[in-house]
C-alpha cells in the first residue's frame, strides 16, 4: 500500500493546480487520474485553437496560484499545465479511476483497479462531465427506475443483480447482501481487479451463502417482465430480477462525491466551508465541481492555492 501526505483525484486544471501548489508547500502529492490524459475536458470538447480565457463568464481573473495561467488558446493552455507538471515533478497515475474511499484512523484509504493508496488528505477535483459505463445492448426505458449504476434506490428486502468485477461492484454486493438477495455477474471466469480487502470480504459473503456468483457469465439481453428485470444470459438461462445494477466503472460527479461521503444538495452541489472542506473532515473539493453552474480555470487554480494554504 501506497502512502502519502495528499491524494488529488482529477488532473484538469483544478487539479494539477492543486498537486503544483502541494508540492511547493513540501507535501508528498500523488495526482490520479482516470482517463489516459491531462485537461481532458480541453482535449475533448474543444476545438483546436480555440480561445481559453482568464475570466470565463465573467468571473475574476486574478491568479493567486503559482500556475503562470494566461490567457491563450487550448493548445497553449494545456502546454502550460504540461510543464507545470513537468517542472514541479509531479507524480501522476493515469487510467486510476477511484473506486472507494474509505476513511480509517490514519487519514483514508483508496482503491482504484491498479492499487491500495493510504493518505492524510484528499482533494475531489473532478470535472461535471463524468457519466457511468452502460452496456452495450439496450435497456427497457420502462425499467429505469429499478436498474441503476449505484445503489442509491435499493430497498430493504430486494432481489438484486450486480453486474462487474470492481471493487465498487464488490463492496455493493457486501454491503447489499446484509439485507438483500444478492447475485454478483461477472464476465470472466474469476476477479483480476479486487484488492485484497475486497476479495476477502466478497470469497466470505459466498461461502456464508450471502452472495451468489456468476463468474464467467455475460448479460446478452434485458427485458420488462411486468415490472421486474428479466436478464438473459450467455449460458441460454434466464432469471428476473427486482432491481439490476451496473458496476462497470465511471460514474457521475455527484455520484463519486457520495461515494466518498460528501453530502451534495438537490442541485449535486457538495457541501463545503469557507475552505472548500467538505463534511468529511479531511476531504476538500476544488474547481467548477464546487459551484452550482461550473467555474473558470482561475477559480481552479485560486482552490488549489486557499486548500493548501489551509493544509499547511
Amino acid at each position: 500500500m501506497k502512502k502519502v501526505d495528499l491524494i488529488v483525484i482529477g488532473a484538469g486544471p483544478a487539479g494539477i493546480g492543486c498537486a503544483v501548489e502541494a508540492k511547493l508547500a513540501n507535501k508528498e502529492v500523488l495526482l490520479l487520474e482516470k482517463g489516459g490524459q491531462i485537461c481532458q475536458t480541453l482535449m475533448q470538447f474543444y476545438k483546436d485553437g480555440k480561445r481559453v480565457d482568464k475570466a470565463y463568464k465573467g468571473c475574476d481573473g486574478t491568479n493567486h496560484g503559482h500556475i503562470p495561467f494566461e490567457d491563450g488558446t487550448k493548445e497553449s493552455t494545456i502546454e502550460t499545465f504540461e510543464k507545470a507538471l513537468k517542472d514541479n515533478n509531479i507524480e501522476i497515475e493515469f487510467s486510476s479511476e477511484v473506486e472507494s474511499v474509505k476513511k480509517d484512523e490514519n487519514g483514508f484509504i483508496l482503491s482504484t483497479g491498479k492499487g491500495v493508496y493510504q493518505c492524510k488528505n484528499i482533494i475531489v477535483a473532478i470535472g461535471r462531465m463524468g457519466r457511468p459505463n452502460k452496456p452495450d445492448y439496450k435497456l427497457p426505458s420502462s425499467l429505469a427506475k429499478v436498474i441503476n449504476y449505484n445503489a442509491n434506490s435499493v430497498q430493504s428486502g430486494e432481489n438484486i443483480l450486480i453486474v462487474g468485477g470492481g471493487n465498487s461492484a464488490a463492496e455493493y454486493a457486501v454491503d447489499l447482501a446484509n439485507s438483500n438477495k444478492v447475485c454478483l455477474c461477472y464476465r470472466k471466469d474469476k476477479f483480476t481487479r479486487l484488492n485484497d480487502i475486497n476479495l476477502q470480504n466478497i470469497n466470505d459473503a459466498v461461502s456464508k451463502g450471502k452472495v451468489e456468483l456468476k463468474l464467467g457469465i455475460d448479460i446478452v439481453e434485458v427485458e420488462d417482465e411486468n415490472g421486474k428485470v428479466k436478464v438473459k444470459f450467455n449460458d441460454n438461462s434466464s432469471l428476473s430480477y427486482d432491481r439490476l445494477i451496473y458496476a462497470i466503472g465511471g460514474s457521475t460527479p455527484v455520484d463519486f462525491l457520495q461515494k466518498c461521503g460528501i453530502n451534495v444538495d438537490e442541485k449535486g452541489v457538495p457541501a463545503i466551508n469557507e475552505n472548500k472542506e467538505s463534511n468529511v473532515k479531511g476531504i476538500f473539493v476544488a474547481g467548477d465541481i464546487a459551484t452550482k453552474n461550473g467555474a473558470s480555470i482561475v477559480t481552479g487554480l485560486n482552490d488549489a492555492f486557499s486548500i493548501i494554504k489551509t493544509l499547511s
